[in-house]
């Protein structure tokens, strides 16, 4: 979910100095270093292109002055306008009234009245080129209270003129929407509150969780719009993927041009895309409108009034970094509105390439942000843990008076990943009673693993193998495969289906390697597959390819598997192969590959649900995030196990894993960036 590279961002910059004072050097707030840049500039390869911009406002904010009043005089300058936006079109009971648009035969919208939807959200003058990849959103300092307030009292649409009744159902998409947005905003500073700074001993952006809590913590429902906001977002994916897969990407850098267009089509084409199916339900934009008459009319030009006020405030925010974002989301917003609203013929001619960039970028934050509330949940109560120790883990024998903090707190987390371990078949039962009965005692290694491990199982499983008497018998595995890609998945799923059990160690968060990004299919003679293929002809053709490379036992294990290899992925791991092409050097077609997306993420997808189906009964255990450091060896030089380190945690001491088998399943030549390396002679352009 990374964000695209160098896009036209709808946003300008000011000359003039404005009133919000944006955290610097001289402010003690985040202890800034003196040459740190002020933590809402925006960063641009040319910072030339600056020119002074109109405050446009909503009318919303003239009445919302008017009840509310400013809680600052700071508010009171942030909303200074030199003239109104449009207010929101309403419609009294005489008729409908059609703004610059005509209906329809039959009192029916036209064909094009969705397309402004973005209209509002305005560059201004002096357009520049803004990189997002060098602009992440992060925490500034900027407070946006007033700036929300005025777009949740904008956010009205009041059909029949009754602003105190109960929300329809449009005016609760709408709302949702806005506060996905605002739930995402916060969780962005949440995780980048605190700035680098030399002073405070911080090299990068880090977390608040406490923050996080204090947002999120009452208010689940927040954490469910944002849900939602995704939910549309995809929706509207879905429909524009016709129109998306063909989108020519045109910035002048071919390279970076055909990455994004790979990266795109990757992501239409994903397993992940196909199989939120279901979940799209969660939200129908057929639902909406539905209204008879005069009132649907009144219901869609309100909706899309309220749009254009909503985003006419982002104008006023005085953040340059923050408008940046906030206009981003909201042009992304309006082009997924605009997708699922408009006709699918109409979609292609209809969107604007900063409006394509800013969609699927807002697809990119909201997904970031929900992997970013599990993260900040854990940094929460991994901070509670360590929050209540008092003396620290004491090194004596565990039956010391003197152990720990509140142990109470670690016996309890110690116990509870024992139970847990337990009911997912991954210990014996002998086991689980040693582990409870070391927590009771508060044996001061287990203790240690509980603070640190204590919800991470798979964690707490690898490093208290070495801990009780029956430690050694807790279940050595027969092999180590390292590495989880197509070769190592295989590996693994052949030892668990012959009653092996297996250790899966990957240095990456994910399973799958390089085979997952695999888009061509795979070759093979000759499943059934209704062509003249034979053996001889694509070992012909694969000795001819080759040249004078060509190693022919290799070959010939390669050829003579092959349909083997088909069958099995069909028949043992469910993957859809049955669509059959030609490609080129091959005189049949024999390339297999899905009816729906990539081979690789299919055949991935596939061998994962496979494999994790042992993880319940303790046959495998997967670890991910973890690198082997080195081979052990016998005195014989026979290899016994591997040395692994961490490398995600706090504790990333080595640790050693054994077992008589150990399968080296790594080493893509895609991920070998050393000097001299395949891609350092061939492609030193993607290095």
């Amino acid at each position: 979910s990374s964000s695209a590279g160098d896009a036209l961002s709808p946003v300008a910059v000011d000359n003039e100095e404005p009133e919000f004072d944006c955290p610097s050097a001289k402010s003690d707030e985040f202890g800034l270093d003196d040459d740190a840049e002020p933590l809402c500039s925006v960063s641009s390869e040319d910072d030339t292109a600056t020119s002074s911009i109109k405050n446009i406002m909503s009318s919303a904010l003239h009445s919302l002055a008017a009840k509310v009043g400013w809680e600052s005089q700071s508010e009171r300058d942030t909303f200074e306008w030199t003239r109104p936006s449009d207010p929101v079109v309403m419609s009294d009971d005489d008729g409908i009234e059609p703004c610059d648009d005509q209906t329809g035969d039959g009192g029916e919208l036209p064909d094009l009245f969705w397309v402004d939807m973005c209209s509002n959200i305005k560059a201004g003058e002096g357009l520049k080129a803004v990189n997002l990849a060098l602009n992440p959103e992060r925490n500034t300092g900027y407070n946006g209270t007033h700036i929300w307030k005025a777009i949740y009292e904008e956010n009205c649409l009041a059909v029949d003129g009754a602003t105190e009744s109960e929300m329809c159902y449009e005016e609760r998409v709408l709302y949702r929407l806005l506060s996905g947005m605002h739930t995402s905003t916060t969780l962005s500073i949440s995780k980048t509150f605190y700035p680098p700074s030399k002073r405070k001993g911080r090299t990068s952006y880090e977390a608040n969780p406490q923050y996080f809590m204090d947002k999120f913590g009452d208010n689940p429902d927040h954490i469910r719009n944002l849900h939602f906001s995704y939910v549309v977002l995809l929706r509207a994916l879905r429909k524009a993927s016709p129109f998306l897969y063909q989108y020519e990407i045109r910035t002048g850098n071919i390279v970076e041009d055909e990455t994004a267009t790979i990266l795109l089509r990757r992501l239409l084409d994903s397993a992940i895309l196909q199989s939120c199916h279901d979940v799209f339900t969660a939200f129908d934009e057929s639902l909406m409108f539905r209204e008879g008459g005069s009132e649907r009319l009144k219901l869609q030009h309100n909706f899309k009034g309220v749009f254009h006020n909503v985003s006419s405030i982002l104008d006023c925010v005085q953040c340059q970094q923050c408008k940046l974002h906030g206009k981003m989301t909201m042009l992304g917003y309006g082009t997924a509105l605009k997708i699922l609203f408009l006709r699918e013929e109409l979609i292609a001619s209809s969107l604007s390439r900063n409006e394509i960039v800013a969609f699927i970028n807002t697809i990119a934050k909201m997904s970031e942000s929900i992997k970013e509330v599990r993260e900040l949940t854990a940094m929460y109560w991994a901070g509670q843990i360590r929050s209540k120790e008092t003396t620290g883990l004491p090194m004596a024998a565990p039956s010391s008076s003197k152990t720990l903090l509140g142990s109470n707190e670690l016996v309890d987390a110690a116990v509870g990943a024992a139970a847990e371990l337990g009911r997912a078949g991954l210990i014996s039962t002998e086991r689980e009673a040693e582990l409870v009965s070391l927590s009771f005692s508060k044996d001061a290694n287990l203790m240690i693993l509980a603070k640190h491990y204590g919800t991470d199982l798979d964690k707490f499983l690898l490093h208290s193998q070495s801990i009780g008497t029956l430690a050694e018998d807790s279940g050595e595995p027969d092999a180590i495969v390292v590495g989880s890609g197509l070769a190592g998945l295989s590996a693994t799923l052949n030892i668990l289906d012959r009653g092996g059990k297996v250790i899966v160690i990957e240095k990456e968060h994910r399973l799958g390697g390089n085979s997952n990004k695999a888009s061509s299919g795979i070759n093979a003679c000759c499943p059934t597959n209704g062509t003249d293929d034979f053996v001889e002809a694509f070992r012909n053709d694969t000795i001819r390819s080759a040249g004078d490379a060509a190693q022919l036992p290799l070959i010939s294990t390669l050829i003579e598997n092959s349909g083997a290899a088909v069958e099995w992925l069909r028949d043992r791991v469910g993957v859809d192969l049955s669509l059959v092409a030609q490609l080129g050097g091959h005189v049949f077609k024999r390339t297999h590959r899905p009816k729906n997306g990539m081979v690789g993420a299919e055949v991935i997808y596939g061998m994962q649900k496979a494999v994790k189906a042992y993880e319940k009964s303790g046959m495998v255990q997967i670890i991910t995030d973890t690198a082997v450091q080195s081979l052990i060896q016998d005195e014989e030089g026979k290899v016994i196990g591997v040395e692994v380190k961490n490398l995600k945690g706090d504790d990333n001491s080595p640790t050693k894993l054994m077992a008589p088998n150990v399968v080296l399943a790594t080493g893509g030549f895609a991920a070998d960036r050393r000097n001299g390396s395949y891609l350092a002679k061939y492609r030193p352009e993607l290095l």
